[in-house]
């Protein structure tokens, strides 16, 4: 059996990890040119890492049309507060963009996917543009759940919703079966944030 080690500056821990992506990006792009396309990006990509860093998050990485945002990922960082925080921006990317023109001509609907679980982090490569920042199958978990989300919508798995469950509104929906998972993926939109229950003092 081979044990694998992590370096020093590595650890352990839950993060929420958020995917999102534009919409019809394939056939759209196919119709512009390259300079179109590069500028489309560059107002997509500044709207969206604006909204993951007010909300406390990082962008690990941007591939084609995609923007992958770990949030939790400070040591200690992670609780339901920085899930639901991931959650909102989301919410508040969508939001954003909605009615707006990207690059001044093009209007844009997107989906997102969040997914909450065990990863290795290494705080080292976020000094690298965050390549490689964590590693754990919640990565490729929240890439699913993008895909299979609705347009329009923001999508969480069921660790997401349990733990950010008095944060934020949801409404189940119906599980997805995904290449490569076993069992079907429990789905839950996310509506809106509220407000935490207040505590009750004895």
């Amino acid at each position: 059996m081979t044990t694998i080690t992590t370096t020093v500056q590595e650890r352990r821990q839950n993060v929420t990890v958020l995917f999102i992506d534009i919409v019809g990006f394939t056939a759209l792009v196919d119709r512009l040119d390259c300079a179109e396309v590069r500028a489309l990006q560059r107002d997509y990509f500044s709207v969206v890492s604006e909204v993951v860093r007010e909300c406390g998050g990082i962008v690990e990485k941007y591939v084609g049309d995609a923007v992958m945002a770990v949030f939790g990922a400070a040591e200690n960082g992670f609780g339901p507060e920085a899930a639901a925080s991931a959650v909102r921006a989301g919410l508040s990317v969508q939001e954003t963009l909605r009615g707006r023109l990207l690059a001044g001509r093009f209007p844009v609907r997107t989906r997102v996917g969040l997914a909450t679980g065990e990863v290795i982090v290494d705080p080292m490569a976020a000094f690298d543009g965050g390549y490689g920042m964590i590693s754990g199958s919640v990565v490729s978990t929240a890439a699913r759940l993008q895909a299979y989300a609705p347009h329009g919508t923001v999508v969480v798995c069921s660790a997401t919703r349990e733990v950010t469950d008095e944060l934020i509104a949801y409404q189940e929906l119906p599980p997805v079966s995904v290449p490569g998972k076993s069992y079907p993926l429990d789905l839950w939109r996310a509506l809106q944030p509220q407000a935490a229950p207040l505590a009750v003092v004895s």
